[in-house]
């Protein structure tokens, strides 16, 4: 487990910051922020901080390795690169979930190998595989200091939940970075708005999330059921949306600057579209490490089809070492390939609306779902539980609290552009704009107080995407 919230909010982050601030050069910045960095992982992960070490210094040494003219040997050397770091994550991450399936294949009794997951593995593997193939693709230059490279991979705001950064998108930000106390001042409210998301909101979805999902099938009808599922999709946005805000946020305050990870993606009108809203930095990831190098579209219908479905199989996969996960990713790309075909932009776009948020619900209850079976009961009673017997109602009447339909209401107002919409028609008004920006940061003062009294009470729960 890494740095309690109070831990990091109240010691942590204040002390990194501003020992940061009164640093002279750029140079001993970056050796304290790995530091930093290193320490804010080793806290929860002792032992798997070695491990991270070790992947930073193996793909340090591919990309010297590729400092070369001969193709060939390079070539050997990417393939070295990616199957280390494949070898990492699928050692540390699937092993168990190999062995769990030969039984159930088998009809054997192999016992699992009892390997903790390092939190964040998936990132930075990720992270790094993007310098080698980088370095190889001659887009960017060997980085001939360690520590550069470390403090790419290791970057305490992203480590452990994202966003994936591509290492060309950051490598000049290394050394030549400016600290401004205008975008400090920005970090800082984007900070406390995802860690409003998370807390405030995120926090109370959960709740009636884990209730519905953990009750036994025979508690659950039509309406508990959409409650639940419901409840997830925005916990889960809200979740893994508020972390990229938090983690930008922090980028900002430290003078660098991530790519956008979420676009409002439940205003999607296909899901299609959704992919290109959702988790932005892994989607584009995937277009452009695998897609892309399958051969993308540009070979005909039928590669087309298999390098998505490999795209979106390789997706759910990533996600975690389960089969719920997988068949998650093969839903939604067999809905893609469905939409290659489909007429879809004819229909009008209130039922494609529809359509898209049906797609992702379902989708999102069989990622959610501890089983296969378990999900498809939900999904079951989410059409056909038309029992609204006294015995059938209690979930669902005991969800309906005051402070769940609330934050139901503003998840739901949130997740759409209406409020950035608003906010830019009122800073078009100069008399308005004056009053805006003080009432924003009174607004942000306000939003702290209330995460930091919900925080207080112990109310908060780790990030989903911890565990990926």
């Amino acid at each position: 487990m890494v740095f309690s919230s109070m831990t990091f909010l109240c010691v942590f982050l204040p002390i990194v910051f501003l020992t940061y601030c009164i640093l002279p050069s750029i140079k001993i910045k970056n050796v304290f922020l790995v530091f930093a960095s290193v320490l804010f992982y080793a806290y929860g992960e002792p032992v798997y901080v070695l491990l991270l070490l070790a992947s930073t210094w193996l793909n340090f040494l591919f990309g010297k390795l590729m400092d070369r003219d001969q193709e060939k040997f390079r070539k050997r050397v990417l393939a070295a690169a990616v199957i280390c770091n494949l070898v990492f994550l699928g050692i540390f991450k699937y092993t168990d979930m190999v062995i769990s399936t030969g039984n159930w294949i088998f009809h054997s009794s192999v016992p699992k190998s009892g390997i903790i997951l390092p939190i964040g593995i998936s990132f930075y593997t990720f992270q790094a595989m993007s310098y080698v193939i980088d370095v190889y693709r001659r887009e960017v230059e060997p980085q001939k200091k360690y520590l550069n490279v470390v403090l790419y991979i290791s970057f305490f705001p992203q480590l452990i939940a994202g966003p994936i950064v591509k290492y060309y998108d950051i490598q000049k930000q290394i050394d030549t970075r400016k600290m401004e106390y205008t975008e400090v001042a920005k970090g800082l409210h984007r900070f406390i708005i995802g860690l409003g998301k998370k807390v405030l909101i995120s926090n109370v979805m959960a709740l009636t999330a884990d209730a519905v999902f953990n009750a036994a099938p025979a508690e659950l009808n039509i309406c508990s059921a959409w409650i639940g599922a419901g409840a997830y999709m925005l916990q889960i946005y809200y979740d893994f949306s508020g972390y990229s805000d938090m983690a930008i946020g922090l980028g900002h305050m430290f003078g660098f600057h991530f790519q956008e990870n979420f676009n409002y993606p439940y205003i999607s009108a296909s899901v299609t579209e959704f992919w290109r809203r959702w988790h932005i930095s892994l989607s584009s990831w995937f277009k452009e490490y695998l897609y892309i190098p399958l051969g993308g579209n540009r070979k005909g219908m039928f590669r087309t089809c298999m390098n998505k479905i490999i795209v979106f199989f390789c997706t759910g996969l990533w996600h975690g070492a389960s089969w719920t996960f997988v068949i998650w990713g093969l839903f939604h790309g067999l809905f893609l390939l469905f939409e290659m075909i489909l007429p879809l932009k004819k229909l009008p776009q209130v039922l494609r609306h529809v359509y898209t948020l049906l797609v992702v619900c379902i989708g999102f209850v069989i990622f959610r779902a501890e089983t296969i079976t378990q999900g498809l009961q939900i999904i079951g009673q989410m059409f056909w539980g038309w029992d609204f017997s006294s015995a059938k109602m209690i979930l669902t009447l005991e969800q309906l609290t005051p402070m769940f339909i609330f934050m139901f209401i503003i998840a739901v107002a949130g997740s759409t552009p209406w409020v950035e919409k608003v906010q830019k028609c009122w800073t078009r008004k100069p008399s308005i704009g004056i009053i805006l920006q003080p009432a924003s940061y009174v607004f942000t003062v306000i939003l702290l107080f209330l995460c930091m009294l919900s925080l207080a009470s112990g109310t908060y729960n780790p990030f989903i995407y911890f565990r990926f």
